[in-house]
């Protein structure tokens, strides 16, 4: 069983003039962080409203956890946080979160355990008593992120939870999302920061004008580039290029390192072996591989 499914998803507005969603199929295997990538209206964020039931769909249906999306009971073990959200100013983090947690259907007795716990888990529990007001970006993605996760759900939808926050805030977010997967659950985010994406995710889906371009697992989209990087002890980099010389490869020098094109893993061998012959020490080899950024760019244009 998938933890997301859609079949044939579709949402057009304004009687077809706008399709923002066009037949999306897509499955998502429990257990997994699932990023749905797309240019500004491509559909993204639509797609969750839909699986969510916050808008009907054209079209088409989907499933969570085995369950008919109109089932409203297929969204008791879901979370979500949207993007550009707003939280009651007036509150702090915990009154937001038993708040939140009460609609949700859990406990007082519940949520005052797991109010603390969520919020040490986003590294907001010494700003508890704060003022909603006085919290920056970075620390309401932080809350909205507790929020989603206040009725344990087996599922967190978030849209953009990065998005405006700090190299060090997305850290935090980013180890929240891989304690998340660590302990079973389905994460599906729908974001812009390809760096951040490719870090984190198993798969990935590209969205353009509301249709289908590319799924498959992140390492599919990091092509190879055909070039490797090869590192040598200072001093003997002279002594690699001729090496690379001699054997008529193409390269570009870098700081006691060259960056060769060699796509025939034999000539790689060989001229590790040949290094290693003429006692060069080898300091590094890394094979130059297309970014997510690349290949995204390449595929929306």
């Amino acid at each position: 069983m998938f933890a997301v499914e859609s079949r044939s998803l579709t949402k057009h507005y304004s009687r077809g003039r706008v399709k923002a969603l066009t037949d999306f199929d897509i499955s998502v295997e429990q257990g997994k962080i699932f990023s749905l990538l797309g240019p500004n209206g491509a559909g993204k964020t639509t797609f969750i409203k839909l699986i969510l039931s916050i808008v009907e769909p054209t079209s088409g249906d989907g499933l969570i956890l085995g369950k008919n999306i109109s089932d409203p009971s297929s969204r008791l073990k879901t979370g979500y946080l949207s993007e550009n959200h707003r939280l009651p100013e007036f509150l702090n983090a915990e009154q937001f979160l038993y708040y939140y947690g009460r609609m949700s259907g859990a406990a007082g007795y519940e949520l005052s355990k797991k109010i603390p716990e969520l919020l040490k888990k986003v590294k907001l529990f010494d700003k508890k008593d704060l003022k909603i007001r006085k919290y920056s970006k970075g620390m309401l993605q932080r809350l909205g992120t507790a929020q989603a996760l206040i009725n344990d759900p087996d599922i967190i939808f978030l849209d953009e939870p990065t998005d405006g926050i700090d190299p060090v805030g997305r850290i935090e977010i980013r180890e929240v999302l891989l304690d998340l997967k660590n302990a079973g659950k389905t994460v599906f985010i729908n974001s812009h920061l390809l760096s951040e994406v490719e870090r984190l995710s198993d798969e990935i889906a590209i969205l353009k004008e509301g249709k289908m371009i590319k799924k498959g697992r992140t390492a599919d989209f990091l092509e190879s580039t055909g070039r490797y990087k090869i590192s040598v002890e200072t001093g003997r980099t002279n002594d690699l290029y001729s090496l690379l010389d001699g054997k008529n490869i193409s390269y570009s020098k870098k700081d006691s390192c060259a960056e060769a094109a060699i796509e025939d893993n034999a000539v790689l061998n060989d001229i590790i072996d040949k290094l290693r012959s003429e006692k060069i020490i080898i300091t590094g080899i890394e094979e130059q591989r297309t970014s997510l950024e690349d290949f995204f760019i390449k595929v929306v244009n």
